[in-house]
């Protein structure tokens, strides 16, 4: 394509970067222990439309001020770092949930309720992306290596690359969601064990809230 270069090891490292476990796949992860391969999809998604953000927001230089400035750099660092660790907070003290339901409840009331919760974990997954500066940076140091120096409109390719390696993450991200779902069925849907896998994974968005709490920018 006119403007891009090695557009295979794009494709390629793209893959490698998303097998890489991290608050994304963890959340992908734990959304379908919890709620099946459906809640994993919708995780899943509500990632991808966080991560259009970081594309936008680079295509138009908003990361350039993230790398340039450190006082947005910590402003948005902080932010996401609240939001792993209130994330992690809810799942370390959050209450074992009835995974077994009465055959009379409600079928529009449950509906209903399935869908409010769909819509809360897209929404997590949104936010735990979008309020991650290391994503922005990310992109920033990333995809202007496969931008040719030539290119007439290098805007309109960033956004181009960033759309590719947003879509490019689905097989890998619904992958993961397959996974976690596989593993809910295998362990029997047993309450006590989900409940100290959400207390596992609750820990472990802590230490990714701590870590990012710590992360210096790296362009200063």
């Amino acid at each position: 394509m006119n403007g891009i270069e090695h557009l295979g090891w794009f494709v390629v490292a793209g893959w490698l970067l998303n097998l890489t476990p991290g608050p994304d796949v963890l959340f992908i992860v734990t959304s379908a222990l919890r709620g099946g391969f459906r809640a994993g999809v919708v995780a899943t998604l509500g990632i991808s439309m966080g991560c259009f953000v970081h594309v936008l927001a680079a295509a138009v230089g908003v990361s350039a001020l993230l790398a340039a400035s450190t006082t947005a750099f910590t402003v948005l660092k902080w932010l996401g770092a609240a939001y792993l660790l209130y994330v992690g907070l809810r799942l370390v003290f959050s209450k074992p949930s009835n995974a077994i339901q009465s055959e009379a409840t409600n079928a529009d009331r449950t509906r209903a309720t399935h869908q409010m919760d769909l819509k809360q974990i897209c929404l997590k997954g949104f936010w735990t992306n979008a309020l991650n500066p290391k994503v922005a940076l990310f992109f920033l140091a990333f995809v202007p290596q496969f931008i040719a120096p030539g290119a007439p409109n290098k805007p309109l390719m960033f956004g181009l690359l960033g759309v590719l390696f947003t879509v490019n993450a689905l097989p890998v991200n619904l992958s993961y969601a397959a996974l976690g779902a596989w593993a809910a069925q295998r362990l029997g849907v047993v309450q006590r064990g989900m409940h100290t896998l959400e207390r596992v994974a609750g820990v472990m968005f802590v230490g990714f809230a701590a870590r990012l709490a710590l992360t210096d920018n790296p362009a200063q």
